[in-house]
């Protein structure tokens, strides 16, 4: 039976309220998530084609991890019952207990027995002493008491219980989860499909890496950045190509696109002007949502659907669209691919700049923690200075209000990696 496909956004789903100019990016935050839902479908898949994929439905153990009770050390097992304080002389029953080699006998209280880790505790056995705490003459074993009861060992079931959920519904499967999901004996996931993301450069001046001299023309960093970016977030990136400023020819790019991709991401075009064109068509449509975002870098973000697919107009600037695509479109697209909404994980740490940051806008500075621990950041705010996103490790996100800022003042800084 096939799977029901998720309904498409619905037209308001970017609006913002009447009256509304400039937008702080809590709200325009707060509104994508009130209007955005998962746009893709599920499949049941294999557990080793599973990685990078997010979880349709909550996955159940099948067994418990561990199946039985065991030994976390190498040493010798007992019962604890029969041990006490001080100096301990146990007898050694022969043979042992070795992972994937269990001991079938039961060890009569009073005896020890020798085993390794990760074997089952045989019958009278529920302690464990460590190996470098014992002395032995093959017959008997010595050993220092008292011992904890239960010491050294390992529950059954202790990580996760058969029937428990071992992962719940819209995580990633990565290396840690692809492991506690195999241990538990699941070797089927039903997963979302991969959010399927275009990412479209348009401007009469933007042409491909190398194929220009002049100076009027400007190489495409923002398509390759983008697709790029997609990548590492395990998103399917759908190069869409550039268009001039030809609204006809943009209007059957995005048509097309539309019939393929969950969403779109657009650069340059995105505010008001002669030849922005993708704002205008977006306005043409009747869905567009101007959105003046009240941060630093960006500003102009067009929002909008086209044929029932979002678009995220992106401002041309390369640094200004990264920013606004890892602020918006991120935790976006974390909803439309199941994942649900992502907020990035920030870190409070001392500052190593000055700033005399003025009221009005957030501000996202491009930033690296050095030796000492601390935010030092790109030595220009130029947005034009693409160079810093590749100096940085992440942006330092100072609040919508004023604020002087010396070194060793606590700042919020955001790694690259939280946002992936």
């Amino acid at each position: 039976m096939p799977e029901l496909k998720p309904p498409r956004l619905k037209n308001d789903c970017f609006a913002l309220p009447p009256g509304v100019d400039w937008t702080p990016v809590d709200d325009a935050l707060a509104r994508l998530r009130e209007g955005l839902h998962c746009v893709v479908e599920n499949e049941a898949i294999g557990l080793d084609r599973a990685h990078g994929r997010v979880l349709a439905r909550d996955a159940v153990a099948r067994r418990a991890n561990p199946p039985g009770a065991n030994s976390a050390v190498d040493g010798y097992g007992f019962a604890h019952a029969a041990t006490g304080s001080g100096d301990q002389l146990l007898p050694l029953t022969e043979g042992r207990a070795a992972a994937g080699a269990p001991y079938r006998g039961r060890v009569a209280s009073g005896s020890a027995l020798r085993i390794l880790t990760g074997a089952l505790l045989p019958d009278g056995v529920d302690t464990v002493v460590l190996e470098e705490d014992c002395s032995t003459d093959g017959r008997a074993v010595a050993f220092e008491g008292p011992i904890r009861k239960g010491a050294n060992t390992r529950k059954a079931g202790e990580d996760v219980e058969a029937g428990q959920v071992a992962l719940e519904t819209g995580r990633r499967l990565d290396a840690a989860e692809i492991a506690i999901l195999a241990a538990s004996g699941i070797t089927e996931v039903h997963v979302y499909r991969p959010l399927r993301v275009g990412v479209l450069s348009t401007g009469d001046e933007i042409v491909p890496p190398g194929t220009a001299s002049d100076a009027e023309r400007t190489f495409d960093a923002n398509r390759p950045m983008l697709l790029s970016l997609l990548q590492d977030w395990r998103m399917d990136a759908v190069d869409l190509g550039h268009v001039a400023d030809d609204r006809d020819a943009l209007r059957e790019r995005l048509t097309e696109a539309a019939a393929w991709c969950d969403a779109i991401l657009t650069s340059g075009g995105a505010s008001a002007g002669d030849e922005d064109h993708v704002s205008a068509l977006l306005g043409e449509t009747g869905t567009r949502q101007d959105w003046r975002i009240a941060l630093k870098p960006g500003r102009p973000l067009a929002l909008g659907l086209w044929k029932g697919v979002p678009v995220f107009g992106l401002p041309g600037n390369p640094v200004a669209a990264l920013v606004c695509t890892m602020i918006f479109a991120r935790p976006s697209f974390a909803v439309m691919g199941g994942e649900g909404w992502r907020e990035p994980q920030g870190f409070v740490i001392p500052a190593a700049f000055s700033k005399n940051k003025k009221p009005g806008r957030r501000e996202y500075l491009r930033a690296r923690v050095n030796a000492e621990g601390a935010a030092e950041v790109f030595k220009s705010e130029g947005s034009g200075r693409i160079s810093g996103l590749a100096w940085a490790d992440g942006l330092v996100e100072i609040g919508d209000g004023a604020r002087q800022i010396a070194p060793g003042d606590p700042v919020r800084y955001i790694p690259y990696s939280s946002f992936r």
